[in-house]
């Protein structure tokens, strides 16, 4: 079974499942993608790994890192290892240092999880050749304008806009984040964030 490396190149509110989003991966070595609807929650885990934001208390994603590293046990790759009825099928392919195994997971958290650890996550030609879309030169070019735009999804409510954090202080934007990790509003903490690293 030969393995096809993916990578991860967006993230956006799904246009067809209101609440849901689509994680769009990309094959490494080709032009595929390959988009999979995640639910919101797996969504903010993903993105706020993504974008390197700690939250204050642990995500569910991060429990399972801590718990697996008190076992000494190693997530080596995520798989998405097969697509039944338009339904994905992934597993978390872990070690212990004797033996490998594999833990079935829907692909949404093994690509959380995956993210945490730092490993690859691959896919088998049959999941590419019958889920993945191929993009004309002019389709990329508008998919990466609109990654760029979608990384950090606004909500509805926030009442933030990048005009008005570029018109507010250092000090001002630092309670903000504050606040905003605290509210657990990770999607608001990180275009602060950006805010604050545009001016360092």
């Amino acid at each position: 079974m030969d393995k096809i490396q993916l990578e991860i190149l967006g993230l956006s509110s799904s246009q067809s499942q209101t609440g849901s989003f689509a994680l769009v991966l990309g094959e490494k070595e080709g032009n595929r993608r390959l988009p999979i609807i995640i639910g919101m929650f797996e969504a903010q885990s993903i993105a706020i790994q993504i974008e390197k934001i700690n939250p204050n208390r642990p995500l569910t994603h991060d429990l399972f890192k801590s718990f697996a590293e008190e076992l000494d046990v190693r997530v080596t790759e995520i798989m998405i290892s097969d697509l039944k009825e338009g339904v994905f099928y992934s597993k978390i392919v872990c070690s212990n240092g004797t033996k490998e195994f594999e833990l079935d997971a829907r692909p949404s958290d093994a690509i959380a999880i995956g993210l945490r650890f730092g490993v690859p996550i691959y896919t088998v030609e049959s999941v590419l050749s019958e889920a993945g879309i191929i993009l004309s030169d002019l389709e990329e070019e508008e998919e990466e304008s609109e990654e760029m735009t979608v990384k950090s999804t606004s909500t509805a409510g926030s009442g933030t806009t990048k005009e008005s954090l570029s018109q507010t202080s250092v000090d001002e934007l630092n309670k903000m984040l504050n606040d905003a990790l605290e509210k657990e509003d990770y999607e608001k903490a990180a275009k602060i964030r950006d805010e604050l690293n545009k001016r360092n």
